[in-house]
């Protein structure tokens, strides 16, 4: 299966105007955002547990990165409610489930083989959160040499110059919305730019984002 696999290719989706399709577990749905190859495969999608789903036992060869939308996403190292950031490195292994139902946004096999780092960040924590750019809040959730990925905070009525994207960059809009030379993304919206992009900003509403950067090299 290929959806928005060609990674040299701008793509944006609207991801709730994607219809939940079933995966192999029962009550687990699926929104895909992109994917290349069938049941193991790249992919970034949204991912729905209803209330006391899990999925079986398996190992994430080459990485699985998520963010909590709703609800609380559980495994063997914890529970994570909404706001947690979760990135499990190449060769990890759980069983995830929900008790309660949960949403979340994954990334899955896209990580450098020789990433080691596991991470968990509330960001609901206000006390990590740093100034950024005039009408800028950011908070790192993780960088290394193939890639940067940050939560930012918009102020209403922000607007930033032209930025140059050597490395391409991938958001998701958590709340609000966001607009640039190529359209309007309101919550909801996945968008990815390809190596070599150039993108100017603004956020009329005001705006929250993950953003990663970098990886697309």
């Amino acid at each position: 299966m290929q959806i928005h696999a060609d990674l040299t290719r701008r793509a944006s989706v609207d991801s709730n105007a994607l219809e939940w399709v079933p995966s192999p577990m029962a009550g687990v749905e699926r929104r895909m955002l992109e994917r290349d190859g069938a049941e193991v495969a790249r992919a970034t999608s949204l991912v729905r547990y209803a209330p006391g789903s899990a999925f079986s036992a398996h190992t994430h060869d080459l990485g699985e990165e998520f963010l909590v939308l709703d609800g609380v996403f559980s495994d063997e190292t914890g529970d994570f409610a909404k706001g947690m950031y979760v990135r499990n490195p190449p060769g990890s292994s759980h069983v995830p489930s929900s008790a309660p139902g949960a949403t979340i946004l994954v990334k899955l096999r896209q990580m450098a083989p020789d990433d080691t780092t596991f991470v968990r960040i509330d960001t609901h924590d206000e006390t990590a959160w740093q100034t950024g750019r005039t009408g800028e809040r950011r908070l790192p959730l993780f960088s290394n040499a193939h890639e940067e990925v940050a939560m930012l905070d918009w102020e209403k009525g922000t607007a930033f110059e032209t930025v140059s994207l050597p490395g391409g960059a991938e958001y998701f809009v958590l709340s609000g919305s966001f607009t640039d030379e190529n359209g309007t993304y309101p919550e909801g919206s996945w968008l990815r730019l390809p190596a070599g992009s150039t993108q100017t900003i603004a956020s009329p509403t005001g705006a929250r984002v993950y953003r990663k950067t970098g990886h697309l090299a």
